[in-house]
């Protein structure tokens, strides 16, 4: 499940951040419905880190140490974009933009170490 909702996690941040991207440029995009998405995003990164301290503690496993960093990373990347917001309201599309890419990019190297252990 953990490696499923991975995927899960890497679609809902490439959807926000392409999206907030895009809304930089076309203000028409700039719709309440994409603060939504963002948190979406956001949140499904809390999940994800979630389910993997579960799975680490129910069945005492102890995965490859950089596909935890690059998790936890990724929960402190949230932190730091959303506290960030206020500061930059002119750009927050931008901030919303690339950090929702450079999350799921997080994800998927967290995914790819998590791939080679299990093979």
């Amino acid at each position: 499940m953990h490696i499923t909702f991975a995927w899960v996690d890497i679609g809902l941040n490439v959807f926000a951040g392409a999206w907030a991207l895009a809304a930089h440029w076309l203000v028409a995009l700039r719709r309440r419905e994409l603060l939504w998405a963002i948190t979406v995003a956001y949140l499904a990164v809390f999940v994800q880190v979630l389910l993997g301290v579960i799975l680490m503690n129910v069945n005492d496993l102890e995965p490859d140490r950089f596909h935890l960093f690059y998790g936890f990373v990724a929960l402190a990347a949230v932190g730091i974009i959303y506290s960030y917001r206020q500061q930059l309201e002119h750009q927050k599309y931008l901030l919303y933009g690339l950090g929702g890419l450079f999350i799921a990019g997080l994800g998927l190297r967290a995914l790819t170490l998590a791939e080679a252990v299990v093979s």
